[in-house]
């Protein structure tokens, strides 16, 4: 049977964001295998619709008018292991592969522990966090081998990690309509005590200076980072840490992160977002550049 006749109508898709916030696709599908996430994106060109691969819904603003097309719910999380190496769905969570990993003994992912995020999300935006060190940044990129992808032109390729351009917060899938199938990751055997450490320690970091979604909803980093001074620092000398417009709020326990306080919308957001780069810029000079990324209808 054709997955257009499976395709639901005015799906809402704030439930399906870290935000909780986002108004309705006009048409749904959930793809659960990479056949059917294949299939989806070539019918979905094929008819000539407007198309977006969602994930966790981690790092991601949807508009609150929501999204006049197909959105394809990437639910395809298959993973195995051979050897050392790691080849996953682009629909698997990463904490579930970090914590099938620490079953295997094997470090390279522990890094990016408590960070929401799909494979084919953490390869969009190049997964990044600090390193044990707190002084320099680890990136997925370092530990990805290769890939599978679906192109512009609807064909399949195997390409090496270098393929992605990738970058702080940037990769080549920001730029072409190109949809990762699977990746394959290089591990490295070690000691499953390390590993359990390096995750604690860095869980711990993150709640020390972070919002958990556990407390409240909310997107990841809002703006990216700039070299030798960091976005929250910006914001908070600018005096809005804490600040809300409607039920979004700049979080006051660390002020790059925008939280939702129970029924904030996408404008209230992007309220809030032209706010900070303006108080910024008129208070330090600096042009803060959002680190999230945008879809659908914004009023």
């Amino acid at each position: 049977m054709s997955m257009l006749n499976s395709w639901q109508r005015n799906v809402s898709l704030a439930p399906l964001t870290t935000l909780g916030i986002g108004g309705p696709a006009d048409y749904f599908v959930e793809a659960h295998s990479l056949d059917e996430l294949a299939d989806a994106v070539r019918q979905a060109k094929e008819t000539g619709m407007p198309y977006f691969v969602l994930g966790t819904g981690a790092n991601l603003l949807i508009g609150d008018g929501g999204f006049r097309g197909l959105v394809i719910h990437n639910r395809a999380e298959s993973f195995e292991f051979n050897g050392n190496k790691l080849r996953s769905d682009s629909g698997a969570v990463i904490a579930d592969l970090i914590n099938a990993s620490l079953d295997k003994k094997l470090s390279g992912l522990e890094h990016f522990v408590g960070i929401p995020s799909s494979v084919g999300g953490a390869l969009w935006q190049n997964l990044h966090f600090l390193a044990p060190d707190r002084q320099s940044t680890l990136f997925i990129e370092t530990v990805l081998s290769s890939a599978r992808i679906l192109d512009e032109n609807l064909q399949i390729h195997e390409v090496a990690a270098e393929f992605f351009q990738f970058g702080y917060d940037e990769s080549i899938l920001r730029h072409k309509p190109i949809i990762v199938l699977e990746a394959t990751f290089q591990l490295t055997l070690a000691n499953s005590e390390d590993i359990q450490k390096q995750m604690y320690a860095n869980m711990q970091w993150r709640r020390q200076r972070q919002p958990q979604l556990d407390e409240f909803p909310s997107c990841g980093s809002v703006f990216k980072k700039i070299s030798g001074v960091g976005a929250g620092r910006l914001i908070e000398e600018a005096g809005l840490k804490g600040h809300r417009i409607g039920d979004a709020q700049i979080s006051d326990k660390h002020a790059n992160y925008i939280v939702n306080l129970g029924s904030a919308k996408a404008a209230d957001v992007c309220g809030l977002l032209r706010l900070v780069q303006d108080s910024v810029s008129d208070n330090s000079g600096y042009g803060l550049e959002p680190e999230i990324s945008f879809m659908g209808e914004f009023t």
